[in-house]
């Protein structure tokens, strides 16, 4: 049983790390390409759309982590899913306390109501959601050593 719940757990958080790393390395450089204020409209779709899932996967990323951690103390690499567990803490209070404000402003912009500003409040999520994708992967590294 503990073999299934350390496979779904690195499988789960392998694949949040997946969306967010191509959020940052993919869809912001598409939106940023488009013509006029498309980019900005995708952003804001983005910011609803994920905005909605992205705190359960990250949430049952840690919860699982943690169970894992628990239930397989007394297994080599329990401590590096410890480890993993902290990161995964650091990635939810960067989210809650970086990233989420600004998300919460711009998912309600349009080219008609967004602040002056947009750009370089859409620049600051970008450079901490490139900290928090760095903080997930090496969360993710710690998982996968964990299991082999």
């Amino acid at each position: 049983m503990l073999d299934a719940l350390e496979v779904i757990t690195v499988v789960v958080t392998g694949l949040m790390v997946g969306v967010e790393f191509s959020v940052s390395f993919v869809l912001n450089r598409i939106f940023n390409a488009l013509p006029e204020d498309s980019g900005q409209l995708g952003r804001s779709h983005g910011g609803r759309m994920l905005g909605a899932v992205m705190p359960v996967w990250y949430i049952s990323s840690l919860a699982l982590s943690a169970v894992w951690a628990i239930a397989g103390w007394h297994r080599p690499g329990a401590g590096l899913v410890v480890g993993a567990g902290v990161l995964l803490i650091v990635s939810v209070l960067m989210s809650v306390l970086l990233l989420v404000p600004i998300n919460n402003r711009g998912k309600t912009w349009t080219p008609e109501n967004r602040p002056e500003d947009w750009k370089e409040q859409m620049n600051r999520w970008d450079r901490y959601h490139y900290a928090r994708v760095a903080v997930i992967i090496a969360a993710f590294a710690l998982l996968v050593t964990a299991l082999v």
